[in-house]
């Protein structure tokens, strides 16, 4: 333990198996109860010891692996430069080989053309040569002609003359024929090859010219061709250069081959020690937490002791108090109790009393507040239905005696009506017979039908009768309504206009005696109903627009007509 004490570092430290606790710079002793108190405490720092040994040994273990990478980096690199300057070689190569195959293309059409220039220039000689034959003889043809021609002018007169002469010209002329054939054959033959030697001479331009320019481009491809046989050299010894390097490059990469050695095993160092205390600190860990379950378990027995202290307290207060407010004495209920009796047995005892307690149900205990609220309610409900009875049947006796006092005068009125019914028919009709027919028997939701006969026709009701008949059967009712019950006045909107004048007179005259008891109004546009009035009132417009109102007396106007 004293030889491990001078490695360590702030932080960390040693406990023996006799309590002695060795630092960093300190020593002390720790008894039993001290060791055992202590034993968290150390334990925590242990862990936060051991924490900052291993973020040193992450620290320590990133920057080797920097360095680590910061050379490979620096070794792939390297590689790279070395695989380009290898690919612009073959590139190089395959550019050369590339400018020679053209080189040798343009060397070959070269030479064709060449050849191709020299037989066209052969091949126009030999016509040429040929065209000078053909002139020199067609010359001798025309020289022999014209001594021919001469001799024939002479006029030797002697037949064997002559006609050696025509013999001598038809022979000349078969050649001369032929010669002006060959002649112009030749001429064809000259402009042809005329043609064909201005299209040699463009041809061997053209040639002369594009030879040029193979020769120019050849030239600039053996230019390029050496350029890039140079720079094939120059990359061939770069390559050799690099392939081949200096003793300080051999030196710097041995050292870093080595110092990658050395990073490599100092890494693999740093991860078997950060291994071992990754795992002592995951043994400080669990036995952390073992602790600490240990100390939860206690602190759990110790709130669920001093929570059942605290409820057999609060129980024995609530029992104190229930036996206060029942008036019992503890000692007196003490002294009562059975002195053999046990625990269980009293316990028994209570679990059946609490049982029967439970197969009661919920108890409400404002049940009997409630009770006599309900019961108040329920009185007064009764009170008001009692009350609500007794207006019941007091309105239903009222409603049974006015629909009795309701038949009665309905009935009465019905049988009074009906009668003047029929007296007033006849009178108006001159004839005939009408009444009133109930369509039901109760006599409060029966209809009222009319049933008139106009003299010569048979029994019918008021819908089958024409609009004069209805005219006067409705003002037989209305007149039989008012004998029975005389309103102040009544009034008549043009009563009469369905009417003939016949009926007019019956109706005018109805209205007259009517009008005894009851005051008509009536409007009308017959002479026969206006001759029955007392007075008139008219509406006159002696100017446009304006309206007048005129009231004429008849009985006044007929004593003035008489005075007249």
């Amino acid at each position: 333990a004293w030889a491990a004490q001078a490695a360590l570092t702030p932080g960390e430290s040693v406990i023996t198996a006799d309590g002695l606790w060795l630092g960093h710079g300190w020593v002390r002793r720790l008894g039993a109860q001290d060791a055992q108190g202590d034993s968290v405490l150390l334990q925590r720092q242990r862990r936060e010891a051991l924490a900052i040994q291993v973020a040193e040994i992450d620290q320590r273990l990133a920057a080797l692996t920097e360095s680590l990478e910061a050379g490979e980096a620096a070794i792939e690199e390297s590689e790279r430069g070395l695989e380009a300057l290898r690919q612009a070689e073959l590139d190089l190569s395959r550019e050369r080989q590339q400018q020679a195959t053209r080189l040798a293309t343009l060397e070959s059409r070269l030479e064709h053309s060449t050849a191709r220039a020299a037989e066209l220039a052969a091949e126009s000689e030999a016509r040429q040569a040929r065209l000078e034959e053909t002139r020199e003889t067609l010359e001798e043809t025309r020289e022999r002609w014209q001594q021919a021609l001469a001799e024939v002018e002479a006029g030797t007169g002697q037949r064997a003359a002559i006609d050696a002469t025509r013999q001598q010209a038809r022979a000349i002329d078969a050649p001369r024929q032929q010669a002006r054939e060959r002649l112009a054959e030749l001429r064809r033959q000259q402009q042809q090859a005329g043609q064909r030697q201005q299209q040699l001479a463009l041809e061997r331009q053209r040639l002369e010219t594009q030879r040029g320019e193979l020769a120019q481009q050849a030239q600039r491809s053996r230019t390029q061709l050496a350029a890039l046989e140079e720079r094939c050299a120059g990359l061939a010894a770069e390559r050799e250069r690099l392939n081949q390097p200096d003793d300080d490059q051999q030196q710097r990469l041995a050292e870093l081959l080595e110092q990658r050695s050395q990073q490599e095993s100092a890494l693999n160092q740093c991860r078997d020690r950060a291994n071992q205390l990754g795992e002592m600190l995951r043994q400080s860990e669990l036995e952390r937490q073992q602790h600490e379950r240990d100390l939860d378990g206690l602190r759990t027995r110790l709130q669920e002791g001093r929570m059942q202290l605290q409820a057999l307290a609060l129980k024995a207060d609530a029992q104190a108090e229930q036996l206060a407010e029942q008036q019992h004495d503890a000692e007196a209920l003490g002294a009562a109790l059975d002195p053999n009796a046990t625990e269980s047995a009293w316990q028994t005892r209570l679990e059946e009393t609490g049982e029967r307690i439970r197969r009661l149900g919920a108890i409400n205990l404002a049940a009997i507040e409630e009770y006599d609220q309900q019961a108040e309610r329920r009185d007064y409900l009764e009170a008001q239905h009692a009350e609500l009875s007794e207006a019941i049947e007091t309105l239903e006796r009222a409603i049974r005696r006015i629909d009795q006092e309701t038949r009665t005068r309905f009935k009465q009125t019905f049988e009074q009506v009906n009668q003047g019914l029929m007296t007033l028919f006849p009178r108006v009709f001159g004839g005939g017979a009408a009444w009133l027919t109930l369509t039901g028997e109760d006599l409060l939701e029966t209809g009222v039908a009319i049933m008139a006969r106009p003299p010569g026709k048979k029994n019918s009701t008021i819908h089958l009768l024409s609009g004069g008949e209805k005219a006067l059967t409705a003002l037989s009712l209305v007149f039989a309504i008012f004998q029975l019950n005389p309103a102040p006045f009544c009034m008549l909107d043009e009563v009469d206009a369905p009417l003939d004048d016949a009926n007019v007179g019956r109706y005018a005259k109805l209205v007259k005696e009517m009008s005894e008891s009851v005051q008509f109004i009536f409007i009308t546009h017959n002479k026969i109903a206006m001759e029955a009035a007392e007075r008139l009132m008219g509406v006159t417009m002696q100017e446009p627009g304006v309206s007048r109102l005129v009231a004429v007396g008849v009985d006044e106007a007929a004593s003035m007509a008489e005075a007249s």
